[in-house]
């Protein structure tokens, strides 16, 4: 018998994603692992018990986790999991480690070598494990989508006999891999996009797209990103001036959608309750930082709310959950993709390079210790609880080759559909 890699049913209620598809699990067992998916685990991405078993997996129950050497997941496993795991497994996920120090101390406790996905570095390499490209790409598209369905007015201008209707105006906030393909979607659709991010990079891919890119083009525009690719936090003055830029043009918009999130910290307050204010009646914002604070006020997490004006504020929680069945498979491929460089070839067995680069980026817990430098020590594990798992992130901007392959890649798809 193989070594065993367990896929679990999501216990979150929110969480319809699965960790592995049926090719996947096809791929797993031609590398050597006996695979075991938990009942109903594919449900709430359409797919079936069936479908795995047609390909190899056996179809098992929660118990089946205390056999296995790697447990694929989505969320970070709960502290109830955990205590069916064995120690020494190696448990991969989206972990949302940041402001939960308790539960990534009790996963050490438990002894499991932990995988955090969203810390998988950004270099040619990786991209195909790179989780937070791959679901930020599908909420953005799901975030025209629900905008669309809340705007309830059509987004292409039409011309008919009976008069004309306008096209809606969008404006992107933030153009991360979430953004680029909310501004491919929504032109796609028809509607005249506008855009705005701090990094100066983002100005010739928005325009690549078609759209029309907004910002506060000054000195300290020119240095916000890091050389990682990530976007700085800008200085209050900046915000300001930015602010000031946006406020008349979101006054006009029909659909506002934000995306911007900054790695470990709380996501930037974008949009103030005065410019929500000005917006006209049945517009909509469509927030994707609500997880980590919002960057509109008065977002709430889970919840559609209407202002006094009516004017809508979409809070939806996990987003590229809303579109699993696809977000699902995209997923499971990262996964396979970074566990297939655990592996030995020749014995067909787990066997995990402390040295590699990408297991250093993303190795959280290992040997009963907190391993990750941004977490290790922070709280000793003994004395330490578990806490929920909390929403994984939407979106952050990406080194310049991805976010480029991804202005391309929606680029192309707004030409095959008749877009500028």
């Amino acid at each position: 018998m193989g070594q065993v890699i367990f896929i679990p049913r999501e216990l979150d209620a929110g969480e319809p994603r699965v960790a592995a598809s049926p090719e996947t699990v096809k791929r797993l067992i031609g590398l050597g692992f006996d695979v075991i998916v938990e009942a109903g685990a594919g449900l709430g991405s359409r797919i079936l018990d069936a479908d795995y078993a047609a390909n190899g997996a056996a179809i098992g129950s929660a118990r089946d986790a205390g056999n296995a050497d790697v447990v694929l997941k989505v969320r970070r496993p709960s502290e109830a999991e955990l205590k069916g795991y064995k120690s020494g497994a190696a448990v991969i996920a989206i972990m949302d480690p940041y402001g939960n120090d308790a539960a990534v101390a009790a996963m050490a406790k438990a002894g499991v070598t932990a995988f955090a996905m969203e810390f998988m570095p950004r270099i040619t390499r990786a991209q195909v494990m790179d989780v937070l490209s791959s679901q930020a790409n599908l909420a953005g598209y799901q975030a025209v989508i629900d905008g669309a369905a809340e705007y309830d007015r059509a987004l292409p201008m039409m011309m008919t006999a009976a008069g004309t209707v306008p096209a809606a105006k969008i404006f992107i906030m933030g153009v991360g891999v979430a953004g680029l393909q909310a501004i491919a979607t929504a032109r796609r659709l028809g509607a005249v996009v506008t855009a705005t991010d701090v990094r100066p990079a983002a100005k010739e891919q928005v325009a690549s797209l078609g759209a029309k890119f907004i910002a506060v083009e000054d000195e300290e525009f020119k240095q916000a990103e890091t050389a990682g690719g990530y976007a700085k936090e800008m200085s209050k003055e900046y915000q300001a001036k930015q602010a000031a830029l946006t406020a008349e043009h979101i006054a006009k918009q029909d659909i506002v959608i934000t995306t911007a999130l900054i790695p470990g910290r709380p996501a930037p307050r974008l949009v103030s309750s005065a410019m929500v204010a000005s917006m006209k009646p049945g517009s909509v914002l469509i927030d994707l930082a609500v997880e980590r604070g919002g960057n509109v006020e008065g977002a709430v997490p889970g919840q559609v709310v209407t202002t006094a004006n009516g004017v809508k504020i979409v809070g939806h929680l996990n987003v590229a959950g809303r579109v699993a069945a696809s977000a699902s498979l995209l997923y499971a491929k990262n996964l396979y993709a970074f566990l297939e460089t655990m592996v030995d070839k020749a014995s067909k067995q787990l066997a995990i390079n402390r040295d590699d680069e990408l297991v250093r980026a993303t190795m959280l817990t290992d040997g009963g210790k907190v391993v990750h430098p941004n977490f290790a020590g922070a709280i000793p594990a003994a004395e330490t609880p578990a806490v929920p798992a909390s929403e994984p992130g939407v979106d952050a901007a990406p080194k310049a080759k991805p976010r480029k392959a991804a202005a391309k890649a929606a680029s192309a798809a707004v030409k095959s559909k008749g877009g500028a």
